[in-house]
C-alpha cells in the first residue's frame, strides 16, 4: 500500500512542480497537496485514522518544541546553502525563492504583506498534505509490512527525493540543469529534515506534531528567502 501510494501521488506530483517550475503556474501543486491530505480520510475507517496519528496530542507542550524544531532545521539548511553558495542559483534557498516570481523593486509594506501570504500558505498546505500522505498513511503502511526502522528510512527516501523537483533539478534560462553536488546536499538535508518530522509525531504521539514541525520549517525558509537573500 505504501509503495503503491508513493507511485500514485509522488510521480504526478514530481512531473507537476517540475513543470511548474517551468511555466510559472503553481496551481496545481495546491491540488496535489489537497488529493495528499485526503487520502487517509478516504482509504482509512476512523481507528485507521487515529492508528497513523491523526488524534489529539498527548503533549502540546511538545507541538511547541516540534514547530521550534522544524524552524532549527530549515535556519541550518539556509546557514549551508549560504555559506556554501551564497546568493548563486545553487542555493536551495535561492532557486526556490526565484519560483515566487516576486518583483524584485517591492517597498518594505509590500514585502511584509506578500511574506505573509506566503507564510500563511506555506505553513498551512504542504504541512497538512505532506505530512497526512508521508508521516501518516505512507509511514504506517511501511511499518505495517516492514517493522517502524525501516519505515522511517522508506519514508524519509521518498520524502526527499520528491524534493529533488523542487531543487536539484533546476530550470534556469531556457533550460533544464541538474546540480549535482547541490542536490546531493538537499536530498541529504531533506531526509534528516523527514527524521526530525518523524520524531516530532512520536513525541507528541500525533500527526499534529510533524505539521508543527514542518510548519515551522516552511516559515523559517520563507523568512530567509524574503529577508535574508
Amino acid at each position: 500500500m505504501g509503495l503503491l501510494l508513493l507511485i500514485a501521488i509522488c510521480i504526478p506530483r514530481f512531473w507537476l512542480v517540475l513543470n511548474a517550475n517551468q511555466t510559472g503556474n503553481y496551481g496545481n501543486i495546491g491540488i496535489i497537496m489537497v488529493i495528499s491530505a485526503l487520502v487517509p480520510f478516504i482509504l482509512l475507517s476512523k481507528k485507521g485514522r487515529t492508528k497513523i496519528g491523526i488524534t489529539k496530542p498527548a503533549s502540546f507542550t511538545w507541538v511547541l518544541y516540534s514547530f521550534l524544531a522544524g524552524i532549527l532545521i530549515s535556519a541550518l539548511m539556509f546557514a549551508l546553502g549560504n555559506a556554501l553558495y551564497t546568493n548563486t542559483i545553487h542555493n536551495w534557498y535561492v532557486y526556490i525563492g526565484k519560483s515566487y516570481k516576486l518583483a524584485t523593486d517591492l517597498n518594505a509594506h509590500d514585502k511584509f504583506i506578500y511574506f505573509l501570504i506566503y507564510a500563511t500558505t506555506g505553513m498551512c498546505f504542504s504541512p497538512i498534505g505532506e505530512e497526512l500522505f508521508f508521516r501518516g498513511i505512507v509511514h504506517s503502511s511501511f511499518s505495517a509490512s516492514l517493522g517502524e526502522n525501516k519505515a522511517t528510512v522508506m519514508d524519509s527516501l521518498a520524502f526527499a527525493f520528491t524534493h529533488l523537483a523542487h531543487f536539484g533539478i533546476v530550470y534556469i534560462a531556457g533550460r533544464w540543469q541538474f546540480l549535482l553536488i547541490p542536490s546531493v546536499l538537499w536530498v541529504l538535508g531533506m531526509f534528516i529534515t523527514s527524521l526530525v518530522f518523524i520524531q516530532c509525531r512520536k513525541k507528541t504521539g500525533s500527526i499534529m506534531g510533524a505539521i508543527a514541525s514542518h510548519a515551522g520549517f516552511n516559515l523559517a525558509m520563507i523568512y530567509f528567502i524574503f529577508y535574508h537573500l
